[in-house]
């Protein structure tokens, strides 16, 4: 594109110097004087205002790591299989088994969902179960111990004061925040509450949580420094006690602080949600107070006069300037939501000419990018599914041929015939002449070639049932995305010498769904994690990861493979791909799968 020759004009910051320097000059004179004035008068609020906000941060920080407390209550409380183990009362082998292998490990796993230090002690209505503690000799467990919990009988606690004013349970709402026993004595304070068995009409206490943190580390965001020398911030029960402090010097802890001996100082206080405490900050006049008193009087007329200027002088220069800014916002906007068509014209020759010629080419520039970068993106996409397309067939057919060589070694001449068939078939519809997609028709033949493979090699020890609608044979889909998982249980999900699997289809709203369901021994929630994660045992689930990948390439990532399984019952497999029709005929829909 041809350049505009540059010509000699007057530079828009000239422009701009020569309109506002004779009226600006003599008023920011003024007005900087008087903002100096309403600076150091506004000073006051500005840092109660700032104070507040540090306070505010202190409490959430603190707020925080109480919801973390009690999250890590809820892991306890919201536990079914931990309710189910307290309300079981065989001794013996029940008993020990549920300690050993559920109890002792749960209590270690909700310990480290934390990185906090914390004390735990679980008191058991089920005096079946054992109790495990330590003896710490009147000292604060929090400092000496290593096993940061400890299993109690509940009549260790029955007679308590605090337990038995312990308030009535409502459930998933009922906890409390208190100090009890020698909690003051180390400086802790322990969050209390029930664990209850919903499986009755009523709910019954089945055990009791204490949790303690000590107060160094709930309040440890406390800090007079965020507000500045001088300051003093600590935090008072509810009787005005002093519970933590932080200043220069800190206030004593466990002295009675009264607002009436404060002198001189500013006082915000504020409550703490949740402990009914309060935290509070001193801080000294001089960080508050500053010098009003200058000019004052001075201050409104020269702010009338200097609104009355600058209101005239803005009027006829932000409508001289403002009608060519707001064209080249309205195409920078329309470059912002894609729209890179849109083209803008000055006259004259100025900045303006030169702006709306850059913005001219910039947008046909970035507009040919787009187009290039897009088309590119699409040529990677088709890649990437070739390639994961490429990794499945070889090792199936490398099972499929090793059966071939079985049978044929073994005389059974009339199986190795159907199965070469069969595998012929499987693979005429895999070639699908070069193309990624395939009928959902064809699809299911293909699955029913691969099992007919497979029951060739089983015989009766497997049954496959299908449950497909025929209104999803109009659709097309990625080719083989059921095969791979009719693999992986037929070479992993044995349980006994039988199996059976059950395939279904369907056409739920704008979505095709399969379900592949089998009577296995399931997936490990591990090996689940090891399939979808990024993990380095990249071998596991390699076949379910591949087509988990290949249909969000091709579809988007809110498609793809979910597996639901329980170890020793079987597996559910979800593949969810979009409707998409096929073009021209519904080939697929001339027949059905037999049971």
């Amino acid at each position: 594109m041809d350049s505009i020759p540059a010509r000699k004009y007057m530079p828009f910051g000239y422009k701009l110097m020569l309109s506002y320097s004779v009226l600006i000059i003599i008023p920011v004179l003024l007005v900087g004087y008087i903002a100096n004035s309403i600076f150091v008068n506004s000073i006051r609020e500005q840092t109660r205002s700032n104070i507040q906000g540090t306070l505010q941060l202190m409490m959430d920080n603190i707020a925080y790591k109480m919801e973390d407390t009690q999250r890590i209550s809820d892991m306890l409380y919201f536990d079914d299989t931990l309710s189910s183990h307290l309300r079981h009362y065989e001794a013996g082998w029940v008993s020990y088994e549920a300690t050993t292998k559920y109890l002792l490990p749960k209590f270690r796993t909700v310990l480290d969902a934390t990185n906090r230090r914390l004390w735990l002690s679980f008191y058991l209505h089920n005096e079946t179960l054992p109790e495990i503690y330590s003896n710490y000799n009147q000292a604060d467990p929090l400092m000496v111990k290593n096993r940061l919990f400890d299993l109690y009988h509940i009549k260790r606690i029955v007679d308590k004061d605090w337990y038995r004013q312990y308030p009535a349970e409502v459930y998933g709402k009922t906890l409390q925040w208190k100090r009890i026993e020698d909690d003051e004595t180390h400086g802790r304070i322990s969050l209390l509450r029930r664990v209850v068995d919903i499986s009755l009409v009523q709910t019954r206490e089945i055990g009791f949580v204490r949790i303690s943190v000590r107060h160094s580390d709930l309040f440890e965001s406390v800090n007079f420094q965020k507000i500045g020398e001088g300051t003093t911030i600590f935090i008072s029960d509810e009787h005005g006690i002093i519970v933590a402090s932080s200043g220069s010097p800190p206030l004593q802890v466990g002295e009675l602080w009264k607002e009436a001996d404060v002198k001189e100082q500013l006082v915000i206080r504020q409550a703490l949600p949740g402990l009914g405490w309060d935290i509070t900050a001193l801080v000294p006049a001089n960080l508050t107070e500053k010098d009003t008193e200058k000019v004052r009087l001075l201050t409104l007329l020269i702010c009338l006069g200097c609104f009355a200027v600058f209101s005239v002088a803005g009027v006829f220069i932000s409508r001289f300037f403002s009608k060519r800014v707001t064209k080249i916002v309205s195409v920078l906007d329309s470059f912002r939501e894609g729209e890179f068509h849109k083209r803008i014209l000055f006259k004259g020759n100025d900045e303006f000419t030169r702006i709306s010629s850059a913005l001219n080419e910039m947008g046909h520039n970035i507009g040919s990018l787009i187009r290039e970068v897009y088309i590119t993106n699409l040529q990677k996409k088709e890649a990437e599914l070739e390639s994961l397309q490429a990794q499945i067939n070889p090792h199936f057919l490398y099972n499929t041929l090793s059966s071939i060589s079985r049978l044929a070694k073994f005389g059974e001449v009339d199986k190795l015939h159907q199965m070469v068939l069969d595998l012929a078939k499987f693979y005429r519809l895999t070639l699908n002449d070069g193309k990624n997609n395939i009928s959902i028709y064809h699809e299911l033949e293909q699955v029913k070639a691969y099992i007919d493979i497979q029951e060739t090699k089983y015989s009766e020890r497997m049954q496959v049932y299908y449950d497909i609608q025929t209104e999803i044979f109009a659709y097309d889909t990625l080719k083989l995305i059921l095969q791979p998982f009719l693999e992986n249980i037929l070479e992993h999900a044995w349980c006994g010498d039988s199996i059976n699997i059950r395939i279904i289809g369907t056409l739920e709203g704008a979505s095709i769904v399969f379900h592949i369901i089998d009577d296995g021994i399931g997936f490990q929630p591990a090996t689940i994690k090891q399939i979808f994660g990024n993990g380095d045992n990249y071998r596991v689930g390699y076949g379910i990861r591949n087509v988990d990948q290949r249909i969000k390439l091709h579809y988007g990532k809110e498609y793809g493979v979910t597996i639901a399984s329980k170890p020793g019952i079987g597996s559910t497999i979800r593949i969810v791909i979009p409707a998409s029709r096929l073009k021209g005929d519904a080939e697929g829909a001339r027949g059905q799968l037999d049971e």
